[in-house]
């Protein structure tokens, strides 16, 4: 594996801490436009890390490779499973529309529910890293935070499915410079999505299904959710109204939803 490389925005960071210093012992007097200088460092790095589609902080996979879309692909992502209830009408879903999608697993779950993952992997799917604990505060880890919340996950789903995960997806695409190099040792790759349905906090199927198909185009990352689905007024898990719909208008659209290991060629 070749080393890890810092973005540049993270060597021009580093070399302003080590530039400040010097600053300092040079021209003391000129230490509040020092302190602005690194306060507009860390504002600019904390927003990078609150815009999941940023790649100011190391790879980020928004849209599948140009190969992928000349192919007519997409990708349908599931974050926060498996659930019990859910995941087994998804996986219906999907099998009956001849589909594969990428769901994003978290470990404690996975554990908690074994079979489910290893029928995601026998209906063709895939599993990927989406953290051990699914922990909100997780843009506030440091480096050794990091390893264990990914490591943990990777080693369960491999224990469960056979399979490493070749990609990991922050909770709600947050992070901070830390998660980078992680993520390198791992061999994991950062995905994110070109289009979400808020689908955890939105009931309204046909504004779901709205958001995921305005200006839809060949080569899109989709995010939907198994766990933490948002309930239809008839209590019904909303991802459940949605995806059929969803394949349907794939398919209106010529547009083959695949896994995003088959999408990038990782075996």
């Amino acid at each position: 594996m070749s080393a890890w490389r810092p973005t540049p925005a993270i060597v021009a960071s580093v070399l302003l801490h080590l530039g400040v210093p010097v600053l300092l012992v040079w021209r003391f007097e000129l230490w509040p436009w020092a302190l602005a200088i690194i306060f507009v460092n860390h504002s600019l790095l904390m927003a990078a890390g609150l815009w999941p589609r940023s790649t100011l902080l190391g790879d980020n996979l928004l849209r599948l490779p140009a190969a992928a879309a000349q192919r007519g692909e997409v990708a349908i992502t599931i974050d926060d499973g498996p659930d019990p209830e859910v995941t087994p009408q998804v996986l219906a879903i999907l099998a009956a529309h001849g589909a594969r999608a990428t769901f994003f697993c978290i470990g404690e779950r996975a554990l908690a529910h074994p079979q489910l993952c290893r029928d995601i992997v026998s209906g063709g799917h895939d599993i990927e890293n989406h953290g051990q604990r699914h922990r909100n505060s997780s843009s506030l880890f440091g480096p050794r935070a990091w390893s264990v919340e990914i490591g943990s996950n990777q080693a369960t789903l491999a224990s469960l499915t056979g399979r490493q995960p070749e990609f990991f997806r922050a909770v709600a695409g947050l992070r901070n410079p830390f998660l980078d190099p992680v993520l390198h040792r791992f061999g994991l790759r950062l995905a994110t999505w070109t289009r979400r349905g808020y689908d955890t906090r939105c009931a309204d199927a046909e504004r779901i299904l709205r958001r995921l198909t305005r200006d839809l185009a060949a080569g899109d990352i989709l995010l939907l959710h198994d766990g933490h689905s948002a309930r239809t007024p008839e209590g019904k898990p909303v991802i459940v109204e949605v995806l059929p719909r969803l394949l349907g208008e794939l398919a209106v659209r010529r547009l083959k939803p695949v896994t995003l290991r088959s999408a990038c060629k990782i075996n």
